[in-house]
Order: C-alpha cells, then sequence, then structure tokens
C-alpha cells in the first residue's frame, strides 16, 4: 500500500475517544495526549511513523505556535504527508508563565493538526442526550462551519491572502479560524475574495 492508501485506512480504524471532562462546560473533550496514545497501535499496524515539530512564527508582531505533522510510510520512507495548524500565544495569561503559554499553544496546535490528519471530528460532547430537536440544527451548523474554514483554506493560496487571515483572526482576538464564529469566517472569506490572484 502506498502510504495515502494507509492513511485512509487509519482514518477508518482510528478510535479516539473524548477521555477528558470539562467541568465548567460539562462536556467530554479529547486532548492531544489521547489521539497520539490511540494512533500508536494503529500506526505500528500500517507500518506507518509520525513526527510532529514546532515552529513559532511572527506575524503583524504576534506569535503563534505552527504544529507541523509529518506521518511517513515506514516500508517507503521517501512517502511523506505534513500538515500543520496555527495557534496565536495569548500576551499574558492568568495563572501561567511565558513557557506554559507556548506549551498550551503548541499543545491546541498538534491537537488541531493531528485532528486535520485523521479526520478527527472535534466537536464538544453535550451533557444532555435531550436534545429537544435541536441535533438537526447543530448538525447542520457544523457542516456549515467546516465547509467556511475549507472554503477559506483553498482561498489562501497566496502570502498576501495568509497575512489577511492572520490580521483577522488577531482582529476578532481569536487563536485561530476554529475559534471563529461562522460570521467571523463569512467576514475572512470575503475580505479574502476582494485580494486579486
Amino acid at each position: 500500500m502506498n502510504i495515502y492508501e494507509k492513511l485512509l485506512k487509519v482514518q477508518i480504524e482510528l478510535k479516539a475517544p473524548k477521555g477528558q471532562y470539562n467541568s465548567f462546560g460539562k462536556y467530554k473533550y479529547r486532548s492531544c495526549e489521547d489521539i497520539l496514545e490511540a494512533l500508536k497501535p494503529v500506526l505500528d499496524k500500517f507500518k506507518l511513523t509520525l513526527f510532529i515539530k514546532d515552529d513559532v512564527i511572527e506575524v503583524n508582531t504576534r506569535n503563534y505556535v505552527k504544529a507541523t505533522i509529518i506521518l511517513v510510510n515506514t516500508e517507503k520512507p521517501d512517502e511523506i504527508i505534513e500538515t500543520s495548524a496555527l495557534a496565536r500565544e495569548e500576551e499574558t495569561k492568568k495563572g501561567m508563565d511565558g513557557s506554559q503559554i507556548t506549551g498550551a499553544s503548541s499543545s491546541y496546535a498538534r491537537k488541531y493538526a493531528l485532528n486535520g490528519m485523521f479526520m478527527i471530528d472535534d466537536t464538544k460532547d453535550s451533557d444532555s442526550t435531550n436534545t429537544h430537536g435541536k441535533e438537526e440544527a447543530k448538525k447542520t451548523s457544523e457542516t456549515e462551519f467546516k465547509k467556511a474554514i475549507d472554503m477559506i483554506n483553498a482561498l489562501a493560496n497566496t502570502e498576501e491572502k495568509s497575512e489577511k487571515v492572520f490580521d483577522m483572526i488577531e482582529k476578532f482576538n481569536k487563536n485561530s479560524l476554529l475559534d471563529c464564529t461562522i460570521e467571523e469566517l463569512k467576514k475572512v472569506y470575503n475580505e479574502l475574495k476582494k485580494i486579486g490572484g
């Protein structure tokens, strides 16, 4: 199998349960560590290995952690797939020193890079099983949200457009596109459409 066939098998087989619980928001979630633990046996089964690297990049005087996931086919080491995600470092965060802020941003970026590579849905679980008819609206909203991010990523194909995305994320005081509301994503998309090329 080539690396793309193997990745597809991993995406289908991977089960990364939400092993953490946020008592304040009353929802379950998965951490970067949860995903990595679930990945190890599946990667071994399909003879793949994973490398993760972080780079700190500066955009308009703000620091972002760029996490890059590198998937390698151990049977054909020249076959590699990479994906990245960004998380902005907060200038200050109560109760955290500088290294903790960077570490939290790194963990966030890594988690979303892993989600992108392995098609992991990261929506939060509701504490209530009775949705009172809201489940269909929620699914529509999630689909619209994912579509908007995909459209922005497809359009941000130049350095100028990428800079515009960073500018707007900062303007909205968010860490990444994933933190934006659907209205904010639409604004980002419309601004990118104004830039030619």
